[in-house]
């Protein structure tokens, strides 16, 4: 994916820098060289041994290292970088940074070489929520945003702080998704494409506070609307309950419920050229809500009885009602996996269907991994070895690309 590119990776003072070695490793296991510098914050946090070691480069983090006696050609490594850099992403980026940066200091390694870069800068800010909610810290982003700086926006979730909000530094497969958008400046093969995703899991409610639901986290679905919109279509994205920022340049619809999602889909899919249902939708949902919260049973010979109704089949539907679109349908199967996958495959109309085990390695919920086969209607069957789900995510498209309109 980065096959010869060359990344500055700033890494800045906060309690996120550990990622900064599992991007490191991705990195340069993605093929790209990769020079780590270093805030002094940063290194109380995680070592430049450890960095430099993952990235095979000395990593920088003082100006003048050798003191006054510095020869002179290392005065201007800030400049020799900035030259050399195809991409400069900073990850984490702190506050003070994201401060720095956005008035034009120039009092560390990292804030002279941001000034003196030739290519693309990327922060991807984290930091407790009411630092990055403060009106200073937006204030700074959105002078950094009319610059031409490309923010990812923080991730949701319990932070270090034990506060929860956003704040934390997304995922090392999601900042190389970005990393990647910025370098990638092919036309894109889906430009005037219409392509609708479905992902995550959706809730039935039980009564006010509780639901049935699944384990799945979206991240598949999020790279597949991801990766669409990066090569140039028109993406809408159906998410259930999760917590993941919308892709960059993706029409996002949230719902909750099986029958909030069937709605949703049915309403967009007939504008569209693909679908590609990726979400885990509850089979079963609670043949009634409660009005209020059920009570816990008072001994242990109490039971409580949960009656459930089966879930509308989405996908099902959409097969019924299609006529030129391209319908792409994931099977979730833990055992008889190929069987299973192709009986859907017919009895929905499907023209491609993707299947993987939730209990294989590398394929489980909320891994930022997956390990899949592409069944299709057509063509032979494609096994994946395990890999990142931005790139299943490509490799899926890739796939599908055949079967639209040129």
């Amino acid at each position: 994916m980065l096959s010869g590119k060359r990344i500055v990776l700033g890494v800045t003072g906060g309690i996120a820098a550990y990622k900064s070695a599992l991007l490191v490793r991705d990195c340069v296991r993605a093929g790209a060289e990769v020079q780590v510098v270093m805030t002094q914050a940063a290194t109380r946090f995680i070592t430049p041994l450890t960095l430099g070691t993952l990235s095979g480069r000395a990593v920088i983090v003082e100006m003048f290292p050798g003191g006054a006696d510095e020869p002179a050609a290392q005065w201007t490594k800030h400049i020799e970088l900035g030259l050399w850099a195809d991409a400069m992403l900073v990850a984490p980026a702190s506050a003070n940074t994201v401060a720095k940066i956005a008035h034009g200091l120039a009092d560390n390694f990292l804030t002279a070489l941001v000034l003196a870069l030739r290519c693309p800068l990327i922060l991807s800010p984290a930091m407790d929520v009411d630092m990055w909610r403060n009106s200073r810290t937006q204030r700074n982003i959105a002078l950094l945003r009319e610059d031409g700086v490309h923010i990812i926006p923080p991730d949701e979730g319990e932070l270090a702080s034990g506060l929860s909000g956003p704040g934390r530094l997304p995922e090392p497969a999601a900042l190389i998704d970005h990393l990647r958008q910025v370098l990638e400046k092919r036309p894109g093969d889906f430009a005037g494409v219409r392509v609708l995703v479905t992902a995550g899991p959706t809730q039935e409610p039980i009564d006010p506070v509780r639901y049935v639901g699944n384990r799945s986290s979206g991240k598949m679905g999020f790279a597949v609307a991801a990766a669409a919109a990066r090569r140039g279509a028109a993406v809408t994205l159906i998410a259930g309950p999760v917590a993941l920022a919308s892709p960059p340049g993706v029409r996002r619809i949230d719902v909750g419920t099986a029958e909030e999602m069937l709605r949703a889909v049915l309403d967009q899919a007939p504008a569209q050229d693909l679908v590609v249902m990726a979400a885990a939708v509850a089979d079963f949902a609670p043949a009634s809500v409660a009005p209020t919260k059920i009570k816990r049973a008072r001994t242990p010979q109490e039971h409580q009885t949960l009656t459930l109704k089966i879930n509308p089949d989405i996908l099902k539907a959409l097969g019924e009602r299609k006529s030129r679109q391209i319908l792409v349908g994931f099977a979730l199967e833990t055992e008889d996996g190929s069987r299973n996958a192709r009986r859907k495959l017919e009895e929905k109309h499907l023209d491609l269907i993707v299947l993987n085990n939730p209990l294989e390695e590398g394929a489980a919920f909320g891994s930022e991994t997956n390990v899949v086969t592409f069944i299709g209607a057509r063509g032979a069957d494609e096994q994946l070895g395990q890999l990142p789900k931005a790139e299943v995510a490509e490799k899926l498209l890739n796939r599908l690309r055949p079967l639209l309109p040129a």
